[in-house]
């Protein structure tokens, strides 16, 4: 099962959506950071990953407004409401 969800790891970073992933420390889980047009896509592109399915793992996601980004990132910058 590992295989398949880092097969569909390396997918999401083709597509653009995932922008970094990695383990957190202490090792009880990791980060993705992702984007998306609204959560609901987010919510449906977990909802696909082999660990979701086989009920290995679940999803919290924290969305945030990114007003600073490396330059690298500008494009991900927004204006807070």
């Amino acid at each position: 099962m590992h295989a398949d969800h880092m097969a569909w790891l390396g997918e999401q970073f083709e597509k653009g959506f995932f922008l970094a992933s990695g383990r957190k420390n202490p090792r009880d889980g990791g980060v993705i950071l992702a984007v998306a047009e609204d959560r609901a896509r987010i919510e449906e592109i977990v909802a696909a990953d082999p660990y979701t399915v086989g009920e290995v793992c679940a999803y919290r996601i924290t969305e945030f407004t990114a007003t600073t980004t490396v330059p690298e990132l500008a494009r991900y910058r927004q204006t807070p409401d």
